[in-house]
């Protein structure tokens, strides 16, 4: 048998291999009822088997059409990404709302392969504007917006 879709291959085995896991964890450590009294295992068992037999059909059909070589993977945007979240944690309380979110938006910008400022700056505006609306002002959270000397 020849693979003649390598990104349709690994992508099968990783959804084949996703739901079989939550169908064996579901299942070893909760309960799983009927369908009409569901237990705790029911709907991540259901989910994972759904997610399996996803996998099984994209497994096959990688076998059978022409697709597309699996591209080199990028490490750059994953520790980008995450390094800007972990800063986004850690600044939160001591810098508040604007900076952290300003070291989210800009260190994960720099994760890209074209990074422009201007739309970074008009992204970074965007998003402490829907921030303060959604969560400070919509949600009343108690989020400093800036640092606490400068309160």
């Amino acid at each position: 048998m020849k693979i003649k879709s390598p990104k349709d291959f690994w992508s099968g085995v990783m959804f084949l291999g996703v739901g079989l896991f939550f169908v064996v964890w579901a299942i070893m450590y909760y309960q799983m009822g009927t369908a009409v009294r569901m237990g705790p295992a029911y709907f991540p068992a259901v989910l994972g088997g759904l997610l399996a037999v996803l996998g099984l059909i994209v497994l096959a059909e990688s076998f059978v059409a022409e697709g597309p070589k699996v591209p080199r993977f990028a490490f750059r945007p994953l520790v980008m990404i995450s390094l800007g979240c972990v800063a986004y944690g850690y600044l939160m309380k001591p810098l508040g709302l604007l900076l952290a979110t300003a070291a989210l938006v800009y260190i994960c910008g720099l994760g890209g392969h074209e990074f422009k400022w201007k739309a970074v700056t008009v992204l970074y505006i965007i998003l402490i504007a829907f921030s303060w609306l959604v969560f400070v002002k919509g949600l009343t959270l108690p989020f400093p917006m800036w640092p606490e000397r400068f309160s």
